[in-house]
């Protein structure tokens, strides 16, 4: 039983969502695949058919005859048709939509049971006194089925079920038996077709209830009871068949009883006789599929997710060992003889032999294929690339090993009462498993019986581990125990004996695989979960449904094959999954965390060469890093040079750089520049490198390494000039060689020269460097301080007016970039690019109107101008201008303007108004605020605050709104 998820759900159980509208009990349940509807009969005879859309169940079809109850329902193999019997002998044909194809009463007969043949033309009808009449599709009688199954028994028995796989996923192999016919006491038959007379015939041994096939054909489930201990105490059973007969697995369901059992399309819980196998980084699988008649084998590397296709008939099983796989398949189907092949990781043939002994099970070790049948063991002695040799022994003989054997094959015709279950083999030991519970041990290679063992089981898988001492065994009802093929016992009646049954059991096992490398490691699947063993004692259990590939240096790889299967042709690497076992995980844990005395003790109690190695790596990682340290700060870069090359670590390349370079260093401080040059050229010192060749005159060194050089290596020198305060050439080679690093270079610069209150050498630094809006900045700065000494407007309005023609340089930079217009070099573009960012980003009062400091002073010195020369009225025009200026020009000094203006023109109006704005003045103290009120009281006492009647008038009425 298994999950489809990477981590399977903590149970099985799914959640049922029960379907109401029944006045009785549910009795027949039939699902249409291919339309996705399901179909229900009750005990009343009401039959509905079921839709899921978007998560729930409604109701599509609801029909009732209303005069029998319905036995059983069937669609055929295309979901076209659906055929219903009714247990009084009248059937109906259908369609999917809902319309009567055909209906007949087969008066005097009692239906149970209907089934579809795989081409929509034949229908069985099973009948209550266990007979099977076979019709065609249109309803008429053909033919009573022959029985095989019932021969040498008399009376009626009832029909447990009739299922007929139609072939949707393909055959397991051309003419395979596909029609199943069982009775409720145990008796079945398999056959190839309706008229098949020689059918496979299986006694179950059990009071069956039903079967079903999985959704390939390859497995058919038998659901059932067997007589327990005391009569009111049945043993519900599962079993599990192949096409041909042979018995799978028995499963003990633990529900109370069993009406019906469903091996489910999708593999989400029953998915057995997976033909796979692992072998060196390849998942080896095989599928069937419905437009071919053989077995489609899918060697896939899951390293380089590639896969290789083989297309093989009637396959029998897959066996990887190591690097090679065994594929297992009948020669023809005329002859008896079988075929081994041998094929490489990519499936490439390598070697195949022909054995005429029948082969199911397959066991590879390093020198040994050892194939068995139910009546013989072959053992072969052979190398991986040709077969030297092989014997025929019987299971009944007593080989001793002396005697070379001879290739009598009428040994494998004679037979025996008690068969071949199991088989496994290493390179010391074959060990073969009998139905009666024993198990014969072999030497290898000379094939002689040393010991024979009984078990309480009849052993179903078996498996060696690594130095073959004990044996794992799963029987057919997934029932793992341990046998330990060496201990010496006292028997009951005081005997020693060879052989012991440990004390570990564990239920629902379906896989498990010994570690490699550790015969008391191994891991077991259950159910939907992983359980890692180590000396028996179980670790917390991992959810996972993945098929075990490996186990070895305490990881499991693992793949999810159910879900590979789902879309074989496309297999995804996330279907591979890597566990880290228990003690893996805790050793890490412990020395990342704990420290060295705890994990050392830890790993002794859980001895492994993995964790061995993984405790002395950190330790020669902590004292390498302990002991470079050290030396780091003494000084000894030729010390911490050779323990760099002994050791590894992520930040060796970086140290071994400082090293080199430090011991470089060493050297030319002597003036030794041969040495250091070997040093440098280790360290990628190229400054450095270039110091030397200068001192040694090896201008053909230097030539060398500066067509070495990357363009933009020409950073460095400008810094490194930039450092000796060589800024001018430092600025000029930034430039010339069109550095990414020009703006922290003029940045460096800059502040060098503002440190030094070199503002204006700044100011042309930026300029030369076209970086117009840091110079316009800085002028701007200048004029304001300038401004506020109050004592040259002149030099103001010249600062003003070259901060303005910055402004303008960097307008047309900025025009002249986005227009792709730029003359020069790509820095040059670059840079009008970084510039029109930080204009645009700017707040600077000047960003936008550059030129209004200018206008300010020009018109501030222009009115003093006219007014000594005597142009009172100009004076009195331009005054007034600077009433827009007050950002720039304290008001004091414009409105103080304005008045003196003002007065000499007579405009005692406009000159009142002036001396309101004056003594209005926040700025001004109590003392000048007092001083304008007296000279004002002054002038008014004398001349009325009129304007005399001149061209100015409607300036001044325009003032006067304004103000």
């Amino acid at each position: 039983m298994k999950g489809k998820k990477k981590r399977a759900p903590k149970n099985l159980l799914m959640t049922v969502k029960f379907l109401y509208n029944f006045l009785g009990s549910v009795q027949v349940v039939t699902w249409n695949e291919q339309y996705h509807k399901l179909t229900t009969s009750d005990q009343n005879g009401l039959i509905i058919v079921w839709i899921i859309y978007k998560g729930a169940w409604y109701e599509e079809m609801i029909n009732n005859r209303n005069k029998s109850v319905v036995r059983s329902m069937s669609w055929n193999a295309d979901g076209q048709k659906i055929c219903i019997v009714y247990e009084d002998g009248a059937v109906i044909v259908g369609s999917v939509d809902g319309n009567r194809i055909w209906g007949k009463d087969l008066k005097g007969t009692h239906l149970c049971h209907v089934a579809w043949s795989s081409d929509s033309k034949v229908l069985l009808f099973g009948m209550a006194n266990g007979e099977i009449h076979i019709y065609d599709s249109n309803g008429n009688f053909i033919v009573k089925m022959k029985l095989s199954c019932l021969v040498n028994l008399t009376g009626a028995f009832r029909i447990a079920g009739i299922h007929w796989y139609h072939g949707t996923e393909g055959y397991v192999e051309p003419d395979c038996p596909c029609l199943a016919v069982c009775y409720e006491n145990g008796r079945c038959q398999i056959m190839r077709d309706e008229n098949d007379h020689n059918p496979v015939l299986i006694d179950t041994g059990m009071n069956v209830v039903c079967i079903q096939w999985n959704h390939c054909g390859s497995v058919l489930a038998l659901a059932g009871s067997l007589k327990g201990t005391s009569p009111d105490k049945d043993v519900n059973v599962v079993q599990f068949y192949t096409p041909f007969g042979e018995v799978k697995r028995f499963n003990t369901p633990m529900q109370p009883s069993v009406f019906s059992v469903s091996c489910v399309l999708e593999r989400l819980f029953i998915h057995f006789c997976n033909f796979w196998g692992y072998c060196s980084n390849t998942v080896v699988y095989a599928y069937t599929r419905p437009d071919r008649p053989e077995y489609c084998v899918v060697f896939w590397d899951t390293k380089n997710n590639e896969k290789y296709v083989k297309y093989v008939k009637s396959l029998i099983s897959i066996t990887t060992y190591g690097d090679f796989c065994v594929l297992a398949t009948k020669a023809d189907e005329d002859q008896p003889q079988y075929v081994l092949v041998l094929c490489n990781s990519i499936g490439t043939p390598l070697d195949p032999k022909y054995i005429d002994i029948g082969k199911h099970l397959v066991t590879p070790v390093v020198q040994l294929f050892g194939p068995s049948s139910r009546k013989s063991a072959v053992s072969q002695i052979r190398h991986f690339f040709s077969f030297l040799l092989y014997r025929v022994y019987h299971i009944d003989d007593t080989p001793s090993g002396s005697e070379d054997g001879h290739l009598d094959y009428s040994k494998a015709v004679e037979g025996t009462r008690d068969p071949i279950c199991a088989i496994t083999a290493s390179d010391k030991i074959l060990l073969v498993g009998r139905e009666s519970g024993t198990i014969q041990r072999y030497s290898l290679p000379n094939v002689g019986i040393i010991q024979k063992y009984t078990l309480n089981c009849r052993a179903h898988q078996l498996s060696l581990n690594c130095n073959s001492s004990r044996v794992a065994i799963i029987d057919l009802s997934g029932v793992l125990t341990f046998f330990d093929l060496d201990a010496r016992v006292m028997s009951s009646t005081g005997q020693q004996v060879i052989g012991e049954q440990l004390r570990l059991e564990r239920k629902d096992v379906w896989d498990m695989k010994w570690a490699k490398d550790n015969p008391d490691l191994f891991a077991v699947m259950e159910k939907t979960r992983m359980y890692v063993f180590r000396n028996l004692d179980p670790e917390e259990p991992i959810q996972t449904s993945g098929y075990i590939c490996n186990f070895e240096d305490l990881e499991i790889k693992s793949v999810l094959l159910d879900e590979i299967l789902k879309n074989p042709e496309r297999p995804n690497k996330d279907y591979i999954i890597n566990f880290e076992i228990r003690s893996l995980r805790d050793s890490r844990a412990l020395i990342e965390e704990v420290g060295i005395e705890e994990s050392s003790q830890f790993i002794e109690d859980n001895p492994h060469p993995r964790l061995w190695f993984m405790y002395l790596s950190y330790l020669f990682s902590i004292h390498m890093d302990l002991a470079i340290g050290l030396r780091i700060k003494l000084g000894d870069w030729f010390r911490v040079l050779q323990l760099l090359k002994t050791g590894s670590g992520a930040s060796d390349d970086a140290l071994l750089e400082q090293a080199h370079n430090a011991i470089g260093d060493y050297f030319a401080d002597r003036q030794k520049w041969l040495n250091a040059v070997q040093y440098y050229v280790q360290g990628r010192n190229q400054e450095r490198l270039a110091e030397c060749y200068y001192m040694l005159e090896d201008y053909q060194g230097l030539e060398n390494l500066a067509n070495s050089l990357p363009e933009n290596n020409n950073s460095k020198h400008a810094q490194h000039t930039a450092v000796r305060g060589l800024w001018n050439k430092a600025v000029e080679l930034a430039k010339n060689h069109n550095m990414k690093e020009i703006g922290s270079l003029l940045a460096r610069y800059a502040t060098h020269l503002l440190e030094k209150n070199k503002i204006l050498d700044a100011i042309e630094l930026y300029r030369k460097a076209n970086y117009f809006f840091e110079a316009a900045k800085l002028m701007f700065k200048i004029a304001d301080e300038e401004a506020k000494k109050r004592t040259k407007p002149l030099r103001v309005k010249k600062l003003y007016v070259l901060s303005a023609l910055l402004m303008e340089q960097c307008h047309e930079q900025m025009q002249n970039a986005q227009r792709g217009k730029v003359k020069g070099s790509e820095t040059a573009s670059a840079l009008a690019g970084l510039l029109e960012e930080d204009v645009l980003s700017s707040t600077d009062r000047f960003a936008d109107n550059a030129w209004r400091g200018a206008e300010a002073y020009h018109f501030f010195i222009l009115a003093q101008r006219q007014l000594y020369k005597g142009s009172v009225d100009a004076a009195l025009k331009t005054a007034l201008h600077l009433r827009d200026y007050e950002d720039i020009i304290p008001a004091v000094e414009i409105y103080s303007l304005l008045a003196v203006c003002a007065c000499a023109n007579r405009a005692f109006d406009t000159c009142s108004k002036a001396f309101v704005k004056l003594e209005s003045l926040e700025t001004l103290s109590q003392e000048q605020r007092q001083q304008y009120e007296d000279l004002a009281l002054e002038i008014f006492t004398r001349h009325c605050p009129k304007n005399k009647k001149t061209d100015l008038d409607d300036v001044l009425e325009r003032w006067v709104i304004h103000v």
